[in-house]
């Protein structure tokens, strides 16, 4: 039926005539429209009468034509990209398909006319159209409109304006480069692509004769290769500009930083910059600082965890440790547990390199290599400013452990970081790193480690079965009475998740808090010791354990598990196996399921 033969629906009579609504809900939604003014249908959704799913399938029933479910949904981006952005968005309107009867269109109001007219004059092809969830197409078109095409087009622009110049960009000033230059526009493009996906670090790699950008995503690299050598030379001369670096330095690595506003999105960027083969590579890491710090209780730590790591940082003295790799959230739990603290009470002295986050009332110190403000110089400084709080940034070298724990000794409370596999082997490395046993015992309360493990997508999480290696991997860990009771999950991947299977991370903990038993091994230096004293804890729980409770509770798979902890030599737990009951799925909070 073509739409133009159709009437102008009546929303709350089709849902009547389907019995999908009450009269008395009708009503209500319409007495809340004439006061609102909003749509009929997100009123009805809003007040929670008829859900959006329902409201749609009810809709593509009256008009007789298919529903799709865009979370199981393939799209083709080429097809996609047939419909401009701004169309889409103002008509609420996506290309899902294209065969040899023409092209389907996913309209989440199909019996707007005028809608359907621009999108017919636009495509100029045969269309069909099927109903989709407006919700999910508004998530959606974030997903799937992305800016590589913008990108490539305007690094051609800046390839064309260098020709056309006959000058290398590298000569230009900030000045003299004019505001709507292609250069300007190819950054901003690349910073409201990685806003857009959520990137957290960009890598601007010069090759021979082109340009590899690479976003981290979750993770993971995702990468695009641009035409042009001399592209990679004017983004890295502007990026120096931006931050006020030395752009007539090109042989040695340069550190700096600036803040920009991507839509309504405020970012803070690290930029480092190292000479290579073939030009300055540049890696951006991208803080948002819109979102502000997480609390403790949004980092995802369970609960009885959480109250042990509460209880630790309330203390007036001692060092707490925040271990794992470049990465890992370390820092960011750091800042939560320095937010927890920050009263009028308290004074609070950071020691960073570089001052991640702003934090009102918290004095932040960076430290400066090139004219000797180092860790080590800055905190003997630091103890004579009465500080009840100090935070350091890495404990880098043997001068640094020293001071940092005799100020945990001498009644100050010590926050820092180490990169270590473990919570276990955090102490080995005090100790190899030159700290005395009775010092180490003395002063740590408590070592925390951490992982970041990619969650499965909810809009294509479906059942899996283990394959063999992942199997002996739980069965190692478990024993097999209890590996067999997990029932993992897995994402089929889908648009949302760029097929990957995964969207967005979640933290697995180790909280180790070092009891008399423990500190009497350390001061011994007896290792050995201390891995079996930690072991028999009723109350540790390793990272390996952590990372199986999400898998069990359906939050990541276990092949993410594998991966998140590989490489740690964790001290085999000769205690007897237990069950593994999963938590419901799609639990933000999930429960000890192996306590």
């Amino acid at each position: 039926m073509e739409p133009r033969s159709r009437k102008r629906v009546k929303l709350g009579e089709v849902l009547r005539e389907q019995n999908a609504i009450s009269a008395a809900d009708l009503e209500r939604a319409l007495a809340e429209q004439r006061r609102s003014g909003r749509k009929l249908g997100r009123v009805l959704t809003d007040l929670g009468i008829i859900g959006e799913d329902e409201l749609h399938q009810a809709l593509a029933r009256h008009l007789d034509l298919p529903y799709v479910d865009l979370r199981q949904t393939a799209l083709d981006h080429q097809v996609v990209q047939l419909l401009p952005e701004a169309h889409a968005r103002r008509y609420r309107a996506l290309v899902l398909q294209s065969d040899r009867r023409g092209l389907l269109v996913g309209m989440a109001d199909p019996s707007d006319l005028l809608a359907y007219d621009e999108i017919a004059k636009r495509l100029q092809q045969p269309m069909r159209i099927a109903v989709v969830n407006e919700s999910e197409l508004l998530r959606l078109l974030d997903v799937v409109y992305r800016r590589t095409d913008e990108i490539a087009s305007l690094a051609q622009a800046v390839r064309e304006d260098l020709r056309d110049h006959d000058l290398d960009i590298d000569q230009l000033t900030g000045d003299e480069a004019a505001a709507d230059a292609p250069v300007l526009r190819l950054l901003h493009s690349m910073f409201s692509d990685a806003v857009q996906i959520g990137a957290s670090d960009v890598h601007i790699e010069p090759g021979e004769s082109g340009l590899r950008i690479r976003q981290r995503i979750d993770g993971e690299l995702h990468e695009q290769v641009l035409e042009g050598s001399r592209v990679a030379g004017a983004l890295v001369t502007r990026l120096k500009l931006m931050s006020g670096l030395d752009i007539s330095e090109k042989r040695l690595p340069q550190d700096g930083r600036f803040s920009v506003k991507v839509g309504e999105v405020q970012l803070d960027v690290r930029v480092a910059t190292m000479p290579t083969q073939f030009g300055e590579s540049v890696v951006l890491r991208l803080l948002n600082q819109t979102t502000g710090l997480q609390p403790l209780e949004a980092l995802g730590m369970p609960e009885a965890m959480r109250a042990r790591f509460l209880n630790l940082i309330e203390r007036s003295s001692g060092m707490v440790l925040v271990t794992g790799p470049t990465g890992s959230g370390k820092t960011t739990t750091l800042y939560s547990a320095l937010a927890h603290l920050n009263r009028p009470d308290n004074k609070i002295v950071t020691v960073e390199d570089p001052v991640e986050y702003r934090l009102d009332r918290v004095v932040q110190v960076q430290t400066n290599a090139k004219i000797g403000l180092d860790f080590s110089r800055v905190l003997r400084s630091v103890l004579r400013h009465d500080p009840d709080v100090i935070l350091v940034g890495e404990m880098r070298d043997r001068e640094t452990v020293d001071i940092g724990l005799r100020a945990a000794i001498t009644g100050h409370l010590v926050f820092s970081t180490l990169h270590t596999t473990s919570a276990v082997a955090t102490i080995d490395r005090l100790m190899d790193m030159g700290a005395p046993g009775y010092m180490v015992a003395a002063a740590v309360h408590a070592v925390l480690a951490q992982r970041l493990v990619r969650r499965i997508c909810g809009d294509c999480a479906e059942a899996h079965r283990l394959d063999e290696h992942e199997e002996a991997w739980l069965a190692a860990q478990l024993g097999e009475p209890a590996a067999a009771t997990v029932r993992a999950r897995h994402g089929a991947g889908c648009s949302y998740c760029n097929m990957t299977g995964y969207r967005g991370r979640v933290a697995i903990y180790e909280l180790l808090e070092i009891d008399r038993g423990q500190a009497e091994a350390i001061r011994r230096q007896d290792m050995a010791a201390f891995a079996q004293l930690t072991a028999a804890k009723r109350d540790h729980k390793s990272l390996a354990l952590s990372a199986i409770e999400l898998a069990a509770a359906g939050v990541t798979t276990v092949a993410e598990a594998i991966r998140s902890v590989s490489g740690i030599g964790e001290e085999r737990i000769d205690a007897p196996a237990r069950r593994v009951d999963p938590a419901p799925l799609g639990d933000e909070h999930v429960l000890s399921l192996l306590a």
